[in-house]
Parts: structure tokens; sequence; C-alpha cells
């Protein structure tokens, strides 16, 4: 609820000494030993070229993610999972995106907005019990459909709609009509998180026959779930799909929370979306930055212009340097005092 560092970032006139004097995070022993043993590993059999050329990761790379639970990372012990910090879950997704941006998305999806996510915050004790040990070991691979055709990340302009009704045993039942677009791990997801606006027209649960925004787990089985061609996004082959459902039928224990999980899809989104956009994506785009940036140090040193290093043209150094000290002065000062 606080602003911390990033209030003082955005004054225009920063106080280094307070951010400097502040308590950050560090990675706990076992954390450390799985970046430099698994995480390595990972990096190791995942050719980014390989991946290129497939369209896809390679099978004993999702084999790997699986054994070592690199999709149960947030996930607590007790359920199966690696229990990780925030933070170690940042180093490790950054690693990852120097490697290969798509096996970074790959592993950063199950541990941001998910289902992992939701039910850790608002699922039934059963719901946790059935699903959070099968996410943490692979069973259950995960996505959440939020994005459509006209609706992003602004869950407010979702179209998709379910709407409550007795069947013909007089069960109360909800039907479910959803079109959404770009759902990362979409084409091979075996249990769907959707959003969607419930309405209850015939007022059998209330006299409100807007609910609102609800969040249910669906597994990809379920009659009349399609899950569509992969899309091809950027040209960057991380698994990316659209994901329909027509006149698909959901009890309430399909409900993330059940029953009290009525309506509450918005605060559950707003909440944990957090997740992805303050850890996830930011690592992501740090460890693409970072190889970015050593890939140009390597080039800039290898090609020649006029029979010189364009390394040691005072314009490409100037940019250069000023891509560098970000990333180098703390981690690498040889190389970039090299590069100076």
């Amino acid at each position: 609820g606080t602003t911390w560092v990033d209030g003082e970032l955005f004054s225009g006139n920063p106080d280094f000494k307070k951010i400097m004097a502040m308590n950050y995070p560090k990675l706990s022993v076992e954390e450390q030993d799985f970046i430099d043993n698994e995480v390595e590993e990972l990096c190791k059999i995942c050719i980014d070229y390989q991946v290129q050329i497939m369209r896809d990761l390679p099978p004993e790379v999702w084999q790997f993610l699986r054994e070592k639970k690199f999709f149960g990372m947030i996930i607590p012990k007790n359920y199966g999972g690696l229990g990780f910090s925030a933070f170690a879950h940042s180093c490790i997704i950054e690693k990852l995106a120097s490697r290969s941006v798509p096996l970074a998305i790959t592993a950063m999806v199950p541990n941001s907005l998910g289902p992992a996510e939701l039910l850790l915050h608002y699922g039934t004790k059963s719901q946790q019990d059935y699903y959070l040990p099968r996410l943490a070991d692979g069973r259950e691979l995960p996505c959440f459909a939020l994005t459509e055709p006209t609706a992003g990340s602004d869950a407010t302009s979702i179209q998709s709609n379910g709407v409550i009704f007795k069947d013909e045993n007089g069960e109360v039942k909800i039907r479910l009509n959803w079109k959404k677009r770009y759902i990362t791990l979409g084409a091979y997801a075996t249990v769907i998180g959707v959003a969607f606006q419930l309405r209850d027209p015939d007022k059998i649960l209330s006299e409100n026959s807007e609910i609102g925004i609800t969040c249910a787990l669906i597994p990809n089985t379920t009659k009349g779930v399609v899950q569509g061609r992969r899309h091809d996004p950027l040209a960057t082959p991380f698994v990316n799909s659209p994901l329909n459902g027509n006149d698909v039928i959901i009890g309430f224990d399909s409900i993330i929370g059940e029953k009290d999980g009525l309506g509450k899809g918005w605060k559950m989104l707003m909440e944990c979306l957090a997740v992805g956009r303050g850890v996830s994506l930011p690592a992501t785009a740090n460890g693409s930055s970072k190889f970015i940036t050593l890939s140009t140090f390597m080039y800039i040193n290898t090609r020649k212009q006029f029979n010189m290093h364009i390394g040691n043209m005072e314009a490409v150094r100037e940019t250069y340097n000023k891509m560098s000290l970000k990333y180098f002065t703390h981690a690498t000062p040889t190389l970039f005092n090299a590069c100076s």
C-alpha cells in the first residue's frame, strides 16, 4: 500500500542514500542452489535456435520443466511446489529470458496470473487440495483466458458471459459462452481459468440479475471447450492460441471460491494481475535487455569499419556506455571497463 522506492525514483529528485539504505530481498540457500543447478541445466538443454526452427520447446525441455517443478515455483511446499519467493521467481525468469524468450514466457505464466495464484488467495480448501499438487508437478498445465477480440487486460470490457439456470433435474448450473484471443499456453493447457460476466436473469440466487465478473477453472476436456489453432504473435514461438467456449455447463464447484467467489472476479484480477505486471514481465524484459547489451558488446568489438572496431568509434562507444552502465557496472566491472 506504499510507494516504496518508486516514489523516490519518480519524484524527479530521488534521494539515493535513502534508496540504497533500504532492505532488499536476498535469495535463500535453496533458491540460489536451484538457480546454480536446475536453471543452468535447463538453459543448457534449451537451444533457442532449435526452438525457433521447431516453433516450440523440445519435448525434453517440457519434461524438464515439469519434473523440476518450474511450473510450481510459487506454490507452497505443503502442496508439492517449490515455495520460492517473488525475488527468486524474478531471478529465474530473468535468467531464462537471457537464453530463450519462449522458454521464459512458458515458465512465467503458471507462476503469475493463473489458477495457482488465484487458488492460493481465493480457492476453497478442496480446490486447493485437488489442483495445487497437480499444478506443482506438471500433471496439469494452466492458462488464464482474459483477453478477447475487443478487450485486452481491461476486465470490465469482456463480453464472455455466464448465465445461471436450473437444469432438467432442478440443479442450479451456469451456462458459459466465451471467445478469447492471445491466450498464452491456451493450445496446450489442461485446466483453463476463464473470466466472464455472470448474470442471473431468472433471479435464482438473488434479486440482482447482474452478478458481475466471475472467474472459473474448467478442464480442457469439458464439453464445448475449443482450443484453437496457435497464434504466432511477433514471430516468437511461445504457445499462444484462441480459446472458445460454446454452451459450456459448469457447477458452482468450478467457480474459484465456489459460491463465495461469485461476482468477485474483478477483485481477483486486480489483486493478482500485479504478479505478472510487477514480477514476471519486468524480469523477462530485464533478462532480454542484459542479453542484448552483452550481444551488442560482442558485435561492436568484432565488426570493423575503416580498419577499426566500431566499438572504438566515439558515437558508438557513447551509446553503448549508456546501455552497459545499468547492467554491467556491478555485475561485471571488467567487461564494463573494457568497453569504456
